[in-house]
């Protein structure tokens, strides 16, 4: 096949831009013609927001440019990551102009929620779901903490629902879990119209032994990931378990004032795939303590694939990758306490620790290598071949 894969980039790379080039390059290896469209966050500061907001409803350019794609080239289909806020909804009516098949991997809640994480003030905030206007998502500043940008959000949903771009111009979209499927069902979105794909860690980091004598936590330092709860949480240990902490983002100052005054905690900073790797295959466990409605969790399947368990929060989809008491622990989302009681048990239960390795490996051989990764993506590009032939 001949596929268009688009997507907006964010300022700062993270899990999604890792797993749209892993998933690029697979079908490549597979022998598929691969070409990228691409937008940049950078972009956003050279932009007045009266243009920003205009492209961000609909961007003819963006129209164009994919138009001008298609006109020259035979595509089969068009695989779309992110469109926000750049590229916008109007490339799915320049691929239905040339009948080309249209899949959106939802990777976060954006269609349903105008900051994309269902998550203010420190906690889940479903305010906005089913609603046709999200106003509460401008009262309260939900995107970028801006009035204007939140009502820049919010009227991009607005527009676009009222089209029914959402239902009439994507084939199939694909779901990272079962709980996100739930979600946007919820949301209103086709339930036909929604099937679920993980995603996946390639090429294999191959499976690490453990022994470092630490717990790791990696991700971005911010409130929704629960942070808060991972600090607090280590001024409860009853065992001096080291902490090393990966990443970078709005907490950093928190983080850099805690390993100050607890010798347990070490901030590392963001760090090259490899490198986290192989700090993941030496750690005795991941903490994965988010607050909010996580739509999968590829740092948890990461540590799978190192063979280590995983100490998450019971919400959302990590509590559906993790399998409590198999390949990790679940403990009750933003309670500290608990957390200290998991990860006791856990540096006290050496045996269990060692199953839950083992588990862990075989789960992600079973569930998350990317030959099975490309053989559902085969699957669900036929089934929205499919639908758009039916139409």
């Amino acid at each position: 096949m001949r596929i268009l894969s688009v997507h907006n980039k964010y300022l700062i790379r993270g899990g999604e831009e890792e797993s749209r080039d892993s998933e690029e390059r697979i079908l490549r290896d597979g022998g598929h013609l691969v070409d990228s469209y691409e937008e940049d966050n950078k972009r956003l500061s050279e932009l007045n927001p009266v243009h920003l907001a205009a492209k961000t409803i609909w961007s003819q350019e963006s129209y164009q440019i994919v138009a001008d794609k298609f006109a020259k080239a035979n595509y089969d289909l068009m695989h779309v990551q992110n469109s926000f806020p750049l590229i916008s909804a109007s490339i799915y009516y320049a691929a239905k102009a040339r009948d080309v098949t249209v899949v959106q991997t939802l990777r976060n809640y954006r269609l349903l929620c105008p900051n994309a994480l269902f998550f203010r003030e420190g906690k889940v905030c479903e305010d906005c779901l089913g609603k046709a206007i999200p106003y509460p998502g401008v009262v309260n500043s939900c995107y970028r903490e801006s009035v204007l940008a939140s009502g820049v959000a919010a009227s991009m949903l607005i527009f676009h629902r009222a089209l029914k771009t959402w239902s009439n111009t994507v084939d199939l979209y694909i779901a990272l879990s079962q709980f996100a499927r739930d979600k946007f069902i919820e949301g209103g979105l086709p339930a036909e119209k929604i099937v679920v794909k993980p995603n996946f860690v390639s090429p294999d980091p191959g499976k690490g032994f453990g022994g470092g004598g630490y717990a790791l936590y990696v991700g971005r330092l911010s409130v929704e990931k629960g942070l808060d709860t991972l600090l607090a949480a280590w001024e409860l240990l009853d065992d001096e378990m080291p902490l090393k902490i990966v990443g970078d983002g709005p907490l950093s100052k928190e983080v850099l004032a805690k390993t100050e005054t607890n010798a347990n905690i070490e901030w590392l900073g963001r760090q090259p795939m490899a490198r986290v790797h192989d700090l993941m295959g030496q750690a005795e466990m991941l903490i994965f303590p988010s607050n909010w409605y996580e739509t999968f969790g590829r740092v948890a399947i990461e540590a799978f694939a190192k063979g280590t368990p995983v100490v998450a929060s019971n919400i959302g989809a990590i509590a559906e990758l993790v399998e409590d008491g198999h390949t990790g622990l679940l403990f009750r989302t933003g309670n500290s306490a608990d957390l200290a009681v998991k990860v006791n048990y856990l540096a006290n239960h050496p045996n269990e620790l060692a199953a839950m390795r083992e588990n862990s490996r075989a789960t992600f051989e079973a569930k998350y290598t990317e030959s099975k990764n490309y053989d559902r993506l085969m699957e669900i590009y036929a089934e929205a071949k499919r639908k758009q032939n039916k139409k």
